[in-house]
């Protein structure tokens, strides 16, 4: 199905169908940027080394909890 299909398929929703979708494709994206993070965030991943250094300078005793 193409792009255009399910635009032409969503015109055709009522108020009521077109929420639904909407929450729907919300959920979606979100649950795309959650895994995203896992995995930059993740061993190897991109942003590892951000955790690896902010865990060094918590055993370091550099860390202030936040008010």
């Amino acid at each position: 199905m193409s792009l255009a299909e399910i635009e032409q398929a969503v015109d055709k929703l009522s108020r009521d169908e077109l929420a639904k979708l909407a929450a729907y494709i919300a959920r979606q994206d979100k649950l795309g940027w959650d895994e995203q993070i896992e995995e930059d965030f993740a061993p190897g991943g991109k942003h590892a080394a951000a955790l690896e250094r902010i865990d060094a300078e918590i055993d370091a005793g550099n860390f202030r909890p936040m008010p």
